[in-house]
């Protein structure tokens, strides 16, 4: 089997079944999952993206949470109208994603952004959650604790599903 095809089939069942685990449990995104997983391959495949995926996802989705705790909590929308101190925010937090790239674990800035869009994302798509009580709770009304969760299962497969296309080429290939 080649390399192509043990992947595609690792990654199709193992998507098929987080997709009915993620919906069965319910609460955990499907779609920021897939987004991980994604973002674990374009990120080399290996243990360091499993690495650089789950920390700066973590980091991306925890800046997007407090950009959306800092346009609530500063009264600034009144002044620069809500789309202008969203905009001064959003400026000022992809500002620091890209520095904090001086670290070497926050340096996957791609990895960084797909954690702050996750997480805005979720906010956009469940305005009721874009508010402080949601945004200060402990659970998964949390768009911190949802989407860092959600990704950091999807990394999880993601890894799984590499090893798993790896142990199926490897397979056939003795088979043959």
């Amino acid at each position: 089997m080649s390399q192509l095809a043990a992947l595609s089939l690792s990654i199709a069942l193992l998507g098929g079944f987080a997709t009915w685990l993620f919906l069965t449990v319910g609460g955990v995104l499907i779609w920021a999952a897939f987004v991980a997983w994604g973002c674990y391959f374009q990120a080399g495949g290996n243990a360091p993206a499993l690495r650089n995926t789950l920390v700066c996802n973590t980091f991306g989705a925890a800046v997007a949470w407090l950009a959306a705790v800092v346009i609530l909590s500063v009264p600034l929308a009144a002044t620069l109208t809500l789309p202008g101190w969203a905009a001064v925010v959003v400026f000022a937090t992809a500002w620091l994603v890209c520095m904090a790239a001086n670290v070497p674990a926050l340096s996957t800035i791609p990895a960084s952004f797909y954690g702050y869009a996750s997480t805005f994302a979720f906010l956009l798509q469940t305005p009721e959650r874009m508010n402080l009580a949601a945004l200060t709770s402990p659970g998964l009304d949390n768009a911190f604790i949802v989407t860092a969760l959600s990704m950091a299962i999807g990394a999880l497969f993601g890894y799984v599903s590499g090893a798993l296309g790896g142990a199926l080429m490897t397979r056939t290939a003795r088979a043959g």
